[in-house]
């Protein structure tokens, strides 16, 4: 019975060098007085018996390899063929119970004579690489062998087989084949059809396609592509890129998972934070809530999605702020860095959105909280008088009574294609959708020759499209909705900062007092299409229309007062510092000094011209760190709720009635969030490189 220590060399040593050792074991545990089964369970003789093995197989000339371990562990002989005159050397593992030992690899040398089989060498000397001198491939050093250089050339190059070694001296020295050439790293196929199906199912999130269209639409027309560019050979290798259903769900999670990854990292060390939440139903039913969060990161202000999730259970203000506190508990993210929180509740409201916002200030004592400013704008827009208003209702049912019926519609389109007409249908008025009303007013007023002709007589408001007068008011009515959308649309955006929203409405505050002037007066010029229809129906502004204009106009004004009042800006400084001379009365004296500091800098004065503000303010963390820091507090709060609104169209067009099953989270995360997905660093974590896993 040969005992474990033999049992293993006798998968890699002959009889000789057994017996051999055999003896000298059987001697060595004589001497110890240690029958020889329990030769590895003392703890104490291990180091003994370790060097003794050593010894004996660092004599020997016998090129094996043997693996020394303990009886508590598998028995794994590992063999591998050597040359002959080559030396065996021992790794000792540290805090290990075995003894590796390995030969010490070989490197071939590369001989002139390799040049008759078309091989020059590549890299360094002593350890080279066979390279190719006709197809200019490299081979690893243990290729350097006349047998595998000679079948290379007969098996790639054939037709060269017979040359001379001067042939390929003369295709060596040739001008192209003296440039060095560039070693590349080149993915196995696997690898490869793993970056690319990770590549592809970014660009399906993206776009909000659903799933099932890499297998059937993509991959066809990237085989089609190769096919007709290259040749089937290459057509063929797309077959590994795995697009089915599934595995581009696992996709598209494990790139919303890295994204995610890399805004908590970001988070960890912002200096600060404000949020944007707000929560709606999709088609499904599900309540969904979206919270956009604004940080620094860098030089520069981002803003990216903060947390895509569905309420369960019953969406309250509780349960929409354990949602958030859960996330930012998993993830180990201060609240004593949220600097505010933007919502559609406004202080008087008291609703779900602003019990949740409560219980946030609550956890975050240093937050405030803002009212979004377009919903601001929204509401003060709706003032309006009696008469304008009754207009405004009666042009809304003139258009649903057309678009309410398609055989109508039909019919209209019919006709203004006949009369060649711009348009060849009417906008539905959507009361949620506050931009619908001066698109809708203007499509109506531009359409009112044909309504003329198209419109039933029995129908009660036929008569409105010939009444000049109601005309005058509905031109007016489509000028004053459609300047309103434009400062609307000029506030919505990334990046839009209070001082942008109030510059904004300071503008039109201005250009509601001259408008109404202008009216007072008579001049209709501002109103573009007011005054065109003056002007073809060759006719003036009755008084009463005249004082009903300049009511709305003042109205207006008073409105936008009430829902942006004017405040004492102790903040101005943010603005353009280059103004401040008397110290504001929010910053300490150690921060004015700062910011005179500041303002003397002729290369900062500059850069203030060059950058956006938010950009201007994070690039002087470094140089000005105290004053900078205040600026970008300032700057972090959410002026609007555009990121949001946005957020909810792109949900309801990602999960349709057709995919209500649909996790649409990782969608969102990739759609709505400004980081690229790192597809190199999922790749490597993966430890099966398989296309599929």
């Amino acid at each position: 019975i040969i005992s474990p220590p033999l049992c293993i060399l006798s998968y890699n040593f002959n009889t000789f060098v057994i017996l051999n050792v055999y003896s000298k074991l059987t001697m060595f545990c004589t001497t110890n007085s240690l029958p020889m089964d329990l030769l590895l369970k003392q703890g104490n003789l291990k180091q003994e018996v370790e060097s003794f093995c050593y010894q004996i197989v660092s004599e020997s000339n016998d090129q094996k390899v043997g693996i020394l371990q303990s009886e508590d562990e598998q028995l794994q002989p590992s063999v591998s063929k050597k040359s002959e005159g080559e030396l065996s050397r021992v790794k000792f593992m540290s805090n290990s119970n075995k003894i590796t030992f390995s030969k010490k690899p070989k490197r071939r040398k590369y001989d002139e004579s390799y040049l008759s089989f078309g091989f020059t060498y590549f890299g360094n000397r002593d350890a080279p690489h066979a390279q190719c001198v006709l197809c200019k491939k490299i081979l690893s050093n243990s290729s350097l062998a006349p047998s595998k250089l000679r079948r290379h050339l007969e098996t790639k190059h054939a037709a060269y087989k017979d040359k001379d070694i001067s042939f390929f001296k003369q295709h060596l020295d040739s001008p192209e084949n003296n440039k060095p050439p560039a070693p590349k790293i080149v993915n196995t196929d696997n690898e490869s059809a793993t970056e690319a199906s990770y590549n592809v199912s970014y660009h399906i999130a993206l776009s909000g396609e659903a799933h099932t269209i890499g297998e059937l639409l993509i991959k066809p027309c990237a085989k089609d592509v190769v096919m007709r560019m290259f040749d089937e050979q290459y057509s063929k290798k797309i077959d590994a890129v795995q697009l089915s259903n599934s595995t581009v769900a696992r996709r598209i999670k494990d790139l919303a998972a890295d994204i995610e990854e890399e805004l908590v990292c970001r988070l960890k060390i912002c200096d600060g934070f404000s949020l944007q939440l707000d929560e709606s139903a999709d088609v499904s039913g599900l309540a969904v809530l979206l919270v956009f969060i604004r940080y620094r990161f860098n030089k520069s202000i981002e803003e990216d999605l903060l947390l895509c999730e569905s309420l369960q259970s019953n969406a309250t203000g509780e349960e929409i702020f354990n949602c958030i506190n859960s996330f930012m508990q998993k993830h180990e993210i201060e609240w004593e860095k949220c600097v505010d929180v933007c919502s559609d509740a406004s202080r008087a409201v008291d609703g779900k959105i602003a019990e949740a916002v409560a219980l946030i200030k609550y956890v975050a004592p240093e937050s405030t909280s803002s009212h979004c400013l377009l919903y601001r704008h929204a509401l003060a827009v709706k003032v309006m008088p009696t008469s304008l208003k009754n207009v405004l209702d009666q042009a809304v049912q003139i258009i649903n009574y057309i678009k309410a019926r398609p055989h109508q519609s039909r019919l209209l389109k019919i006709l203004c294609e006949e009369m060649g007409a711009q348009h060849t249908a009417l906008l539905l008025n959507t009361e949620v959708r506050w931009l619908s009303r001066g698109k809708v007013l203007v499509r109506l007023f531009e359409l009112r020759r044909e309504l003329l002709v198209f419109m039933d007589s029995a129908f009660r408001l036929s008569d409105c499209i010939t009444n000049s007068s109601w005309l005058l008011r509905l031109a007016y009515l489509a000028d004053i909705f459609t300047k309103l959308n434009e400062v609307n649309l000029s506030m919505q955006g990334k990046n839009v900062t209070v001082f942008t929203v109030f510059d904004k409405m300071s503008s039109l505050l201005r250009k509601l007092e001259f408008w109404a002037s202008s009216v007072e007066e008579e001049n209709f010029d501002c109103f573009p299409t007011l005054s065109d229809f003056l002007t073809e129906v060759n006719s003036t502004v009755d008084k009463d229309i005249c004082s009903a204009i300049v009511q709305h106009l003042r109205g207006l004004r008073s409105a936008l007062i009430k829902y942006f009042p004017v405040t004492n800006d102790n903040n101005a400084w943010v603005r353009n510092p280059f103004t401040v001379t008397v110290k504001p009365a929010s910053l300490v004296a150690r921060d004015y000094e700062s910011l005179i500091d500041l303002t003397s800098d002729s290369q900062v004065k500059q850069n203030f011209s060059e950058l956006s503000l938010n950009d201007f303010w994070s690039s002087l963390i470094q140089e000005y760190p105290s004053i900078a820091r205040r600026a970008v507090r300032v700057l972090l709060p959410f002026a609007t709720m555009h990121l949001c609104e946005t957020g909810f169209s792109y949900y309801a067009a990602t999960k349709t009635k057709y995919r209500k099953r649909l996790d649409a989270a990782p969608h969102m995360r990739i759609r709505l969030s400004n980081i690229t997905p790192n597809i190199k660093r999922i790749c490597d974590k993966k430890t099966q490189k398989h296309c599929s896993h």
